[in-house]
């Protein structure tokens, strides 16, 4: 294991992420999540993580076609997920988390103050 994955930063990761146990919805949700594009699943015996490059979308018809059940709502997801990083965005039809606040403004209705928007590829500094 490489001591680089514990080095601690105050940059952005660019990184958003759920974890679910490892039951049946969670199994399926990472089945339709594995190998879509800069996304990241990893199952372990008891959970499993699912992380995104800057955001992941969750689409909600197409978890329930996997399930075989006729609809599968937002608070559906939120019960299967034990926890989160990033900001989500809840909406009728899909699950959105962003990595960078900002990159969900137009969901949740405020303007990014100006430091914070960023041209550096690293994304925007986190305060000290």
């Amino acid at each position: 294991m490489s001591e680089d994955k514990w080095e601690f930063s105050r940059t952005s990761s660019n990184k958003c992420g759920i974890t679910m146990s490892s039951g049946v919805e969670g199994n399926a949700i990472s089945e339709v999540m594995d190998g879509k594009p800069g996304v990241t699943v990893r199952k372990f015996p008891a959970m499993v993580r699912i992380d995104g490059e800057k955001t992941l979308e969750f689409d909600l018809a197409e978890i329930a076609e996997a399930l075989g059940v006729e609809e599968f709502s937002p608070e559906d997801f939120e019960i299967e997920t034990s926890t989160h990083y990033g900001r989500m965005v809840r909406l009728d039809d899909r699950v959105l988390l962003f990595a960078n606040p900002e990159d969900a403004a137009e969901y949740l209705g405020f303007e990014p103050p100006a430091e914070a928007i960023s041209d550096s590829e690293e994304g925007p500094r986190l305060p000290a």
